[in-house]
């Protein structure tokens, strides 16, 4: 890890065991994500870092979580992302609900799903052009503790998330690379 320096993760073919997440002093909108030396910003919630997560809060969930695999959008990114995490190419009509009345609560979904709350995972804004499941509230799933918390790609300027944690494009793809089954993203 020697001769790193701020968001640069050259070609290790190791994977991380842990990357960390921490809130930045003055706005707790705005994190800092620690993998060895390196501070990669990011994106939290616009509630911040949160003990008692809530569907709709606006949070990012504290704890330690294991990144599940997850999904990138073929027709934005091209090839398949470099990582040793399960990666799924998203579709048109992919979706993760988020009505905690549904029993697909929390759930990948397909869309459209009438009378159903749910987010698409093919997004126009990129956001989720590479998105990884943080296996928040899953095993087991209790309705209402909060839904689709990810890893994602940020808004220009890390504006606030609804809850997940979200990096620049270039850094999360970089990043990406030393991610495997055994890693696991400390918030707070």
């Amino acid at each position: 890890m020697r001769g790193y320096r701020h968001a640069r993760l050259g070609p290790v073919r190791v994977t991380l065991d842990e990357i960390r997440v921490r809130a930045t002093v003055g706005d707790r909108r705005r994190g800092q994500l620690l993998v060895g030396p390196a501070v990669i910003p990011c994106a939290l919630g616009v509630g911040g870092i949160v003990c008692d997560k809530r569907e709709g809060d606006g949070g990012s969930p504290r704890g330690r979580f294991r990144l599940r695999g997850g999904a990138y959008r073929p027709d934005h990114l091209g090839l398949r992302p470099r990582t040793a995490l399960p990666l799924r190419a998203t579709r048109p009509g992919d979706g993760w609900c988020d009505d905690r009345r549904d029993r697909r609560y929390n759930r990948p979904i397909r869309l459209p799903a009438p009378g159903i709350s749910a987010e698409s995972l093919w997004r126009d804004d990129g956001l989720y052009d590479v998105v990884i499941d943080l296996d928040y509230n899953r095993t087991p799933i209790r309705k209402g503790r909060g839904s689709a918390i990810f890893l994602h790609i940020a808004r220009d300027g890390y504006r606030p998330t609804e809850g997940c944690v979200a990096l620049a494009r270039a850094d999360l793809l970089r990043l990406l690379k030393r991610l495997g089954p055994r890693t696991h993203l400390r918030i707070g």
